[in-house]
């Protein structure tokens, strides 16, 4: 294992052998009080950036897929752009919530379903890269709409997206 590789920044999270993928799928579904003080783990828009204040490592993200993390808010949000896994927090916690992700090219739905979001307030979806659209998230009666953008200039974290 060489100094700075990711291997050794994942290995007190017995996550080592994980790829891209696991690990943004594992850390952001870790409960708030579980998360790693030490890891900062940034979602880009084609790699998975990891840091523990010393060194730093990449993951590259599966080719042609892409993460968008969403946190959907009634009252507060926070502005983001690169999805921290370890300490972005949105409002709306273990919350049911609906999601509709369009393709606004091909008006085709690349997401519809029902999840409940994760401890951090946040729900997270692999959806094509390359892609503008829509997403549409209802929660107890109220419904939000935003755009979003899986290019290279596109945000991984959607926090304004504000149910009414």
């Amino acid at each position: 294992m060489q100094p700075g590789s990711a291997e050794e920044l994942l290995a007190d999270l017995d996550l080592a052998d994980e790829d891209a993928t696991g690990v943004i799928d594992h850390l952001d579904r870790l409960p708030v009080d579980e998360r790693p003080t030490n890891l900062m783990a940034s979602v880009q828009p084609d790699e998975l950036v990891l840091t523990d204040g010393q060194q730093e490592a990449t993951m590259a993200l599966p080719e042609g897929k892409s993460y968008v993390s969403i946190a959907p808010f009634v009252d507060e949000t926070h502005d983001c752009f690169y999805h921290s896994l370890t300490t972005c927090l949105g409002e709306m916690a273990g919350e049911d919530v609906d999601v509709v992700i369009t393709d606004s090219e091909t008006g085709e739905a690349v997401v519809d379903e029902s999840t409940t979001t994760f401890d951090n307030g946040f729900v997270g979806f692999w959806v094509p890269s390359d892609i503008t659209g829509t997403i549409k998230v209802t929660a107890e009666g109220k419904t939000g709409t935003t755009e979003f953008s899986t290019r290279n200039d596109g945000p991984t974290c959607v926090t304004d997206l504000k149910l009414k």
